[in-house]
């Protein structure tokens, strides 16, 4: 199917032009984003998507967009995919600017977009020869300025593989370009804390939250706790890895620069439980700041 574009209040035509050529957003990047599973035509944990949506607008200095227009633009794109959409783009930019980095006083951009994307079947994986930088100024911000991530991407697949994974600037393990990783290690399933760097992800959250209610022992580690050697002891069969994104739900990462991997058994209960949950409740709280 041809993507399905809502901008400006209104569904638009395959192929009709919806962002000028001096959008900030597509000269320098100057934007943010949030990717929506859906889950028989359902929007998977909408609520918590806007919310951060929000906060990344307020991390680069932008206005949040009005939720209930997202809402109703989001709503569109599935009504008029006739059921055929399995993912949603919401895309938020500055707006007209200037050929250079500082902003212009134009209108913001929102756009939504459906497509009918296929779920990721597995993942294979790579180390990063670079690393994330977690006193960026865009640490923890889902932002439209993403070209590290495709250039490791592609890197990635340069070797056999369709992720890669990242340490920090101290050496820990981070993140994946677009997933978070769990690491089943000691009896328990950790994850990186935030203060590596890593995003505050969706499928994260909730896989942290819905396991536990499930009675898994898992937790977020310490700061250094997961040195990026952790990845030597998965390869050596001594851990397992799995990685989680709104698109992939937890995910067993089945091999890790060209070793084969076996699945983790705390892991597979992490994902089950998370599938269960997602299933019974498709637009969870968010949960209160404090």
């Amino acid at each position: 199917m041809n993507p399905i574009v809502w901008a400006g209040g209104t569904l638009r035509e395959p192929g009709e032009p919806v962002v000028a050529a001096t959008d900030h957003g597509f000269t320098v990047g100057d934007g943010v984003f949030e990717t929506i599973a859906v889950r028989d035509g359902t929007p998977f944990a909408l609520s918590r998507h806007l919310a951060r949506l929000a906060y990344s607008a307020d991390r680069i200095g932008l206005a949040a967009p009005d939720g209930a227009a997202v809402r109703d633009g989001v709503a569109a794109v599935l009504e008029a995919g006739g059921g055929a959409v399995t993912r949603v783009r919401v895309t938020l930019t500055s707006g007209d600017g200037p050929m250079g980095s500082a902003r212009g006083e134009g209108p913001r951009t929102l756009v939504v977009t459906g497509v009918d994307a296929p779920k990721p079947r597995g993942c294979r994986a790579v180390r990063a020869p670079w690393k994330r930088n977690e006193r960026s100024a865009l640490a923890g911000v889902k932002s439209t300025s993403y070209a590290e991530n495709a250039v490791m991407v592609e890197f990635a697949r340069s070797k056999g593989a369709d992720e890669a994974i990242l340490a920090n600037t101290y050496g820990n393990l981070c993140e994946g370009t677009a997933t978070n990783v769990f690491v089943e290690r000691g009896g328990e399933v950790l994850t990186p804390p935030l203060a590596s760097g890593c995003l505050a992800g969706i499928t994260r959250g909730l896989a942290l939250e819905w396991g536990v209610r499930a009675a898994i022992p898992m937790r977020v580690a310490a700061p250094g706790e997961l040195p990026m050697s952790v990845l030597d002891e998965i390869i050596a069969g001594e851990a397992h890895l799995a990685v989680s994104s709104s698109t992939r739900g937890v995910q067993h990462v089945s091999n890790l620069d060209g070793h084969d991997l076996a699945a983790g058994q705390l892991l597979r209960k992490v994902s089950a439980a998370y599938e269960l949950a997602a299933e019974r409740n498709p637009d969870p709280a968010v949960p209160s700041r404090r």
